[in-house]
């Protein structure tokens, strides 16, 4: 079975637009996924650039969504919980909730979207580090999906 991730607001591989980044509106994109395996309990979403010049940089932590969920709406508020279900941890901006794209003038940067499935709820308060919920999912991951987007200045 296939788990995927999409969104309209960007090709896979492609460029993402200016306002989902730190120069536009820096609102999060909207994400849809397929059906999740059977046994997911519920799902994190986590986005990073792996070409950020300090290491890898935590753009968005989202976990315990429900399971029943295939959505997540553009522009999600930058607070600890979820509409519909679910927490925000926070990210390298040192914040709760989705920092777009902002890198350094050069090369386009790599910026990946991971979604999870997992057999059980993550179980973290809001706020939680993208360290302690790798911590939380390890061993229980049922599946992943992967969105690749660019953007550069």
């Amino acid at each position: 079975m296939n788990f995927t991730l999409t969104t309209n607001a960007f090709e896979n591989g492609g460029n993402i637009p200016k306002k989902y980044t730190c120069d536009g509106a820096d609102v999060s994109p909207a994400l849809s996924w397929s059906e999740p395996p059977a046994g997911t309990q519920s799902l994190a979403l986590i986005a990073d650039d792996p070409d950020a010049p300090v290491g890898t940089w935590v753009h968005w932590v989202v976990y315990d969504m429900p399971a029943t969920a295939r959505t997540l709406p553009e522009g999600v508020s930058k607070a600890g919980e979820v509409p519909g279900g679910g927490k925000q941890g926070v990210t390298d901006f040192r914040r709760p909730g989705y920092g777009g794209p902002c890198p350094p003038p050069g090369k386009p940067h790599r910026y990946y979207f991971r979604l999870y499935a997992l057999d059980a709820k993550v179980g973290l308060k809001p706020g939680a580090s993208r360290r302690d919920v790798d911590a939380a999912m390890k061993g229980r991951i049922l599946a992943s999906a992967e969105l690749m987007g660019r953007y550069g200045r």
